[in-house]
C-alpha cells in the first residue's frame, strides 16, 4: 500500500523478455484508469468507467502478448486503486518502451461522443521538469540511461528537457498512429492528438499516451463500451496503431529493430553527428534518403536539428 492509501503492484524484476532471436521485446505497460473506491465516470445506465477500462486493458494486453516481439504489463489486474504517480513508477520499473492509459470520457450532457488520444502538453512538461530537479531522490537513472546524479541544476535541466522533448515527440507519433486506427472503428472526438497535463503522461523518459475510448455519458457509446465485441475492436485498433509506429521506429536492441534491419538488407544502421551548418535535407541528400524517412526513422516531429545531435541513418 502506498503512502496515499493506494495499492501498488509489485514489479518484482525489470522486464527484459528475450525473443528466440536473442533480441528483447518491446515492453508496453497498459494502465486501466481509476479502480477501487474511485469508479471514474458513470454512464446513464450505471456503467462504471473503472470496470469498462479494466476489461479493455486486459484485452489489449492479451493482443500485445500474442504478437511476437512484444510484451504487455498491466498496472492493475483487479478492482483496486493505484496512485497516479505509482502508475508511471510501475512503467519505469518494467522498463517500458510505451505507457498507454485507458479511460472513458464523460460530459455533463449526453450529446458529446467519440474516442480521443492525448499526449503530454508543454505546460505539463515544464512543471514536471521543475519537479524532477527539485526532488533529489528523482536523480537516479532514467529509463533512457540518462543519469542526473552529480549534475549541476543547469546541466540536469538540459538533459531532462532533451529527454522530455524526445518522449513527447514519440508520444505524438505513436498517438497519431493509434488515432488513425481508432478512426476506422469509432467516431473520433477530435481529428488530431490532443495535449494535456495529465499526471500519468508526465514520464520524462517514457513515451506515454492516454486513450479515451469514448463518452460513457453518451447512451449509445455507454451501450457499445459495455459489450465485449466493441471493446475488442477498440483494443485491436490500438494494438495496430502501436505496431505501426514501432515497425517504423523500433527501439534499439529489440526483435523489431533486428527484423527491420534484415528487411533493409542486413546492413548496419549508421549514425551521424550534426555539424554546424548541417540541415536535415542536406544529410538526407548525402545519404541517398529523404527528409521524411529520416524524420520517421528518428521519431522527429519536424526537420529541425541541433549541432551535436546524433541521428540514425537507415541502410540505403
Amino acid at each position: 500500500i502506498d503512502e496515499d492509501g493506494s495499492r501498488l503492484e509489485k514489479a518484482s524484476k525489470p522486464t527484459v523478455t528475450q525473443s528466440s532471436a536473442g533480441k528483447r521485446d518491446v515492453v508496453v505497460v497498459i494502465d486501466a484508469g481509476h479502480g477501487g473506491e474511485d469508479p471514474g465516470a458513470i454512464g446513464p445506465r450505471g456503467t462504471r468507467e473503472k470496470d469498462v477500462v479494466l476489461k479493455m486493458a486486459q484485452t489489449l494486453a492479451k493482443l500485445i502478448n500474442e504478437r511476437p516481439g512484444y510484451t504487455a504489463k498491466l498496472t492493475r489486474t483487479g478492482d483496486y486503486y493505484i496512485g497516479l504517480r505509482n502508475r508511471t513508477l510501475l512503467a519505469r520499473k518494467y522498463n517500458a518502451d510505451l505507457f498507454v492509459s485507458v479511460h472513458a470520457d464523460a460530459f455533463r450532457t449526453p450529446q458529446p461522443k467519440g474516442a480521443s488520444v492525448f499526449a503530454l502538453s508543454q505546460r505539463g512538461a515544464t512543471s514536471e521538469t521543475a519537479r524532477w530537479l527539485a526532488q533529489s531522490e528523482n536523480r537516479s537513472d532514467l529509463t533512457g540511461g540518462v543519469s542526473l546524479d552529480g549534475r549541476d541544476d543547469m546541466l540536469a535541466g538540459v538533459l531532462l528537457d532533451l529527454s522530455m522533448t524526445a518522449s513527447i515527440n514519440a508520444s505524438l507519433g505513436v498517438g497519431s498512429s493509434v488515432l488513425g486506427k481508432l478512426g476506422g472503428v469509432a467516431k473520433l472526438h477530435k481529428s488530431g492528438v490532443e495535449q494535456a497535463a495529465f499526471v500519468v503522461l508526465k514520464s520524462p523518459d517514457i513515451p506515454s499516451i492516454l486513450v479515451e475510448a469514448g463518452f460513457i455519458s453518451n447512451p449509445q457509446e455507454e451501450k457499445n463500451l459495455s459489450t465485449e465485441w466493441y471493446r475488442s475492436r477498440l483494443a485491436s485498433a490500438i494494438m495496430k496503431g502501436i505496431d505501426e509506429y514501432f515497425q517504423k521506429t523500433p527501439p534499439p536492441g529489440t526483435l523489431l529493430a533486428h527484423q527491420k534491419q534484415q528487411r533493409q538488407g542486413g546492413n548496419a544502421v549508421s549514425h551521424y553527428r550534426i555539424q554546424r551548418g548541417d540541415t536535415l535535407s542536406g544529410v538526407a541528400r548525402r545519404n541517398q534518403t529523404t527528409v521524411s524517412e529520416l524524420m520517421q526513422f528518428n521519431g522527429l516531429r519536424d526537420d529541425r536539428v541541433m549541432v551535436g545531435q546524433t541521428i540514425r541513418i537507415p541502410a540505403s
